[in-house]
């Protein structure tokens, strides 16, 4: 059987076990470690306000040398002040004396409830715990991607492979996040790992434009999170030769990539909380390709338009009147839109179309939305969900 966990790529080992932050018997702790060393390269949340693990994993990933990533579901370890930071801290430095690795070599990330202090006793039990049953197996990465979810119904994990001048390079990932998705710069938590040779710069390249293009491009409720981030290691231990400059074999390798982050963005959308589908907007003729983003993200984070898809309802006024209210340019004379391939709007005006096989296009569980503004060459694109009443029923029962 095919593993398609983050212990699929060559060098690394995980583990996820439950240690008591969550009052359930969930599992809420989980290791990477990668006894041989590995490059590591991460993005994160550009909210102002950032939990205690960004700050200290912002300062880590600075290291030649990556050796594990710790983290905590259940508590974000968010304005929690300096103590919030000392644990965190704490959490690395026990895991580095575990594992005999240097704190500044372990990478921390935290999500769940805001403005609690990490119940320290537990996860110092829990460390120990996961540092024990650390195995490469595919159980072991299934444990991990089930140890980082808070409201995901399901664990998310994906592993592609490549072939880089005769030698098969694996990457793998797994995310979690089904609610505050609306992030500029990562997308709530999420690992990679591979054993591709690459130089740290080129990873962190590599890393930051398959977010980019994928995750960053995902939102559920056009909110991000204090704690987003997103890391990926690599083992360099698949044998190729180390990619070093931005040649063939580094945009088959950021090709890869993007395609594993495009998977799990997907999963992500398709687990969103309380969705029932999602959908891909697309907008061409832009002006810019700022606008193309704007417009996109625009029609994406419309609850009408959310509301009208998750009722099946071809309701262009609602996307129209999103992209007219979100400050791009566009001609108004030009303007068009279809749901699927039905054209339901086109030259500024309204044309015939068959609702029935329009509504049942948009049933489906993806279908994509495109929009011409008619302003120019540029394009863009932006995943969605429907917006259903189990959100507001999730949301107002998550008590803090």
């Amino acid at each position: 059987m095919k593993n398609n966990t983050i212990t699929s790529p060559k060098g690394f080992l995980a583990a996820g076990v439950h240690c008591g932050i969550k009052q359930s018997e969930k599992k809420d702790l989980a290791i990477i470690a990668c006894p041989t060393g590995a490059k590591a390269a991460a993005v994160f949340t550009t909210n102002k306000v950032v939990a205690a693990s960004v700050t200290v994993c912002k300062k880590h990933i600075k290291t030649v040398n990556c050796e594990s990533v710790i983290v905590n579901s259940g508590n974000a370890n968010a304005c929690t002040g300096k103590t919030g930071e000392k644990n965190a801290q704490a959490m690395c430095k026990k895991t580095a004396e575990l594992i005999d690795a240097k704190t500044s070599e372990v990478l921390v990330a935290s999500t769940g409830i805001i403005g609690q202090q990490l119940p320290m006793p537990k996860i110092t039990t829990g460390i120990k715990k996961a540092v024990a049953k650390l195995s490469n197996t595919e159980k072991s990465g299934t444990d991990f991607a089930q140890a980082i979810m808070t409201t995901d119904t399901r664990a998310k994990q994906a592993c592609k492979t490549v072939n880089i001048s005769g030698v098969k390079i694996k990457i793998a990932g797994t995310v979690k996040g089904a609610g505050m998705i609306g992030p500029n710069m990562a997308t709530t938590l999420s690992f990679i790992t591979t054993d591709v040779a690459i130089t740290k710069p080129l990873l962190q390249k590599a890393l930051k434009d398959a977010i980019d293009n994928s995750l960053n491009k995902l939102t559920v409720d056009g909110f991000q999170s204090t704690n987003d981030t997103s890391i990926i290691l690599a083992s360099g231990l698949a044998g190729n030769r180390i990619i070093s400059k931005q040649c063939p074999r580094y945009k088959k390798f950021a090709k890869a990539l993007l395609a594993l982050a495009t998977d799990l963005v997907k999963q992500m959308a398709l687990d969103a909380e309380g969705a029932t589908k999602m959908f891909t907007v697309v907008v061409k003729n832009a002006a810019s390709k700022a606008d193309a983003a704007k417009a996109a993200r625009a029609v994406a984070d419309y609850d009408l338009v959310k509301c009208a898809i998750h009722g099946n309802d071809p309701n262009w006024g609602r996307i129209i009147c999103a992209v007219g209210s979100c400050g791009v340019k566009l001609n108004p004379a030009k303007l068009a839109c279809s749901i699927g391939d039905v054209s339901v709007f086109k030259n500024g005006q309204p044309v015939k179309f068959n609702p029935k096989k329009t509504s049942k296009i948009m049933s489906q569980k993806e279908h994509t939305i495109t929009v011409s503004l008619g302003a120019g060459t540029h394009s863009d694109y932006c995943y969605g969900c429907d917006l259903s009443a189990e959100y507001v029923s999730i949301n107002a029962d998550y008590h803090t």
